[in-house]
């Protein structure tokens, strides 16, 4: 058996040196047979991933927020019909003291003048005095009134 010969004027020591260290464990490469198979990262995949993770975590935040703006805007619609209703109540004649959570009837004549009744339409009868129901409301702790039901 022959042995090949190293002519050591071909190795490039400085070379041959970035494949030695002290900490085999930092090196970008396995250094021994039993050692992790290590591939390169793609790292625009990587990019990829973690902009469409956040644009997922964003836009599901956003959604929540417009929910809960939605739901804030939903009670001020329903606070703003309240405030109405009783603008109109507090300006309709009412010839008893309303009672704190009792049902109450708001009628309507043509020359605009209202009355709140306690008297439902189903219960006048042929004596109706005003000419349209307009709605059954309720008066809450806050002396704001809630319109309960308005005819079809």
């Amino acid at each position: 058996m022959a042995k090949n010969k190293v002519d050591i004027s071909l190795i490039d020591l400085e070379k041959e040196k970035e494949k030695i260290t002290d900490l085999p464990g930092l090196i970008e490469y396995a250094h021994h047979a039993g050692s992790a198979i290590i591939k390169p990262e793609d790292r625009g995949r990587i990019k990829g991933n973690a902009v469409a993770a956040m644009h997922d975590q964003t836009d599901r935040q956003f959604h929540q927020l417009y929910e809960q703006m939605q739901t804030l805007i939903d009670q001020a619609k329903y606070l703003k019909s309240r405030v109405e209703a009783s603008e109109r109540i507090y300006q309709a004649v009412v010839p008893f003291q309303p009672v704190i959570g009792k049902v109450y009837y708001l009628y309507s004549k043509k020359d605009g003048t209202d009355l709140l009744s306690m008297v439902s339409p189903d219960e006048w009868g042929k004596s109706f005095p005003y000419e349209t129901f307009e709605a059954e409301v309720k008066l809450l702790s806050d002396h704001t009134w809630e319109i309960i039901k308005t005819p079809q």
